[in-house]
């Protein structure tokens, strides 16, 4: 393994803590590095071609008073795949918010677990105000360009997707910001996001092109300030919700940011069309719930599909924390088990306007993907992550075949912990799991991780290919795979590494 160092952040962290997620397999990195001629154990296979990306959250600096996991500063991952082989590279991303922290050596905004009015600097982003914009939730590719958000509505941060380096802002950012898990339609290449807020009317959507203009941006009424965190689509229609967990307004008046479910409200999804406006919305009640993400969506004679994980208990107030206790009620609601996420479907009839559910598994699961080709598409497979109890971790992966209700289940193994998995497409096979799995895994004991791929229909005969890594990477939130066809400059050199600047 040839690894380069390309930069050392100034990091004011302790060298030893016990904060949970500033330990263990949450450890930040501050270490940015390059690195070719990767060890493999298994084969890297020849029709793997493109890259792999992955947002964590990786703290610079201690917090103000109390630390959340989703406050860490943002830094991208990739692994590149061409003709058998394997690059590595990670960056944080230049936020403004970043810059301005390394250049005062402290944090300057307060996180989510803190009171705004806490800050040292009261210009901050997002639906929450005074906070800080970390870029560090969601990653995907648009118009050859990464794109990493924030879940608190910050501004997209344009990113290189080979390079990683920090191109700027989108310049089509309206000044609500845009949440994380913007949604890219592969057929259309058209880019579907939201932004939420404290203001009227609460709710916005919007529409870019694929030549990255802003087409539709319009405002969606909801009755008050709410914590949506995903969206879907399918061909002709995009599915926004309001939840029944979000800031008690008691408490939000008086400058506290208190999350609570209101079990006595229903979930509602609002179905309008992709390029529609706000006034267009047809609202569907479903049994109460909060749902962090959603699958995926489709159209069905007179009934639109929607997939996403249901919590039957979405303060996760029967958490089994593994830990110090006194950190038990903070982070409870990070809880997968806790919280109970398993795979649920809506469907949403658009000539009677009623709702019918079902749970689709009784597994612990969320971060759900699918392949590619087939967003805003009927389809058949549904690969997500399995839930490690108490934690915000993942100890697996599962296969779900959605026709015959079939699993496929693959364990990490003890103390190793992975995150979102990506479905890889290949050259020139456009089934729906004739591709791979590929994430990045955590382990704690060995102080590694590791990229792993699987073959997309054997998930549950592990891992045909191991590469490691040259540090260990922090557990963070979602990744996105962008084949290398779309990526421009990936056939400019024989060797993708030397590329981006890589190897000789």
């Amino acid at each position: 393994m040839d690894v380069e160092v390309l930069g050392r952040v100034l990091s004011t962290l302790p060298e030893h803590d016990d904060h949970p997620y500033r330990s263990g397999p949450w450890r930040p990195q501050t270490v940015e590095r390059a690195a070719t001629d990767l060890d493999v154990v298994g084969e890297i296979p020849a029709d793997l071609d493109g890259v792999y990306l992955r947002n964590t959250e990786n703290p610079v600096h201690p917090a103000l008073s109390t630390y959340h996991p989703f406050d860490g500063d943002g830094m991208v991952h990739v692994v590149g795949f061409r003709d058998g082989k394997a690059f590595y590279r990670n960056r944080f991303i230049r936020t403004d918010g970043f810059l301005a922290e390394q250049r005062a050596g402290q944090s300057l905004w307060a996180g989510i677990a803190e009171r705004p009015d806490s800050a040292v600097r009261a210009d901050g982003w997002g639906a929450r105000g005074r906070m800080k914009d970390a870029a560090s939730t969601d990653v995907v590719v648009h118009a050859g360009v990464a794109l990493a958000t924030f879940y608190q509505c910050g501004e997209p941060y344009r990113i290189d997707p080979l390079t990683l380096d920090t191109l700027g802002k989108s310049p089509w950012t309206p000044a609500g910001g845009v949440s994380a898990h913007p949604k890219v339609d592969p057929i259309t290449g058209e880019l579907l996001f939201f932004n939420y807020g404290k203001e009227e009317p609460y709710l916005h959507y919007g529409v870019v092109d694929a030549n990255d203009k802003l087409v539709r941006y319009t405002d969606i009424a909801l009755p008050g300030p709410r914590l949506p965190h995903d969206m879907a689509f399918t061909e002709n229609y995009t599915i926004v919700n309001d939840c029944p967990l979000f800031w008690e307004p008691d408490l939000l008046a008086k400058g506290a940011h208190v999350a609570r479910f209101h079990p006595e409200l229903p979930l509602r999804l609002g179905v309008l069309p992709r390029r529609g406006g706000g006034d267009q919305v047809r609202w569907f009640e479903a049994e109460s719930t909060f749902v962090l993400h959603f699958v995926n969506a489709y159209e069905e004679g007179d009934e639109i599909v929607v997939d996403g994980f249901f919590q039957s208990d979405p303060e996760g107030k029967n958490a089994r924390w593994p830990g110090d206790p006194s950190y038990a009620r903070l982070f409870r609601m990070l809880s997968l088990d806790g919280m109970g996420t398993r795979l649920h479907r809506w469907r949403l009839n658009l000539t009677t306007g009623r709702t019918r559910e079902e749970r689709l598994s009784d597994d612990i699961t969320e971060f759900g993907t699918i392949a590619q080709n087939r967003a805003g598409r009927s389809y058949r497979y549904a690969y997500a992550s399995s839930g490690a109890p108490g934690w915000f971790l993942f100890d697996g992966l599962v296969r779900h075949d959605l026709r015959t209700g079939d699993q496929q289940r693959y364990r990490y193994g003890a103390g190793v912990f992975g995150s979102e998995a990506a479905v890889a497409s290949t050259t020139g096979r456009q089934g729906e799991d004739e591709g791979y799995l590929v994430t990045i895994t955590t382990d704690v004991a060995a102080d590694r991780s590791e990229c792993l791929v699987f073959d997309a229909a054997r998930v549950a005969d592990g891992p045909v290919a191991r590469i490691r890594l040259p540090e260990r990477v922090s557990s963070g939130t979602h990744s996105t795979w962008a084949p290398g066809e779309s990526l421009p400059g990936w056939r400019d050199a024989d060797d993708p590494a030397t590329a981006v600047g890589l190897g000789r």
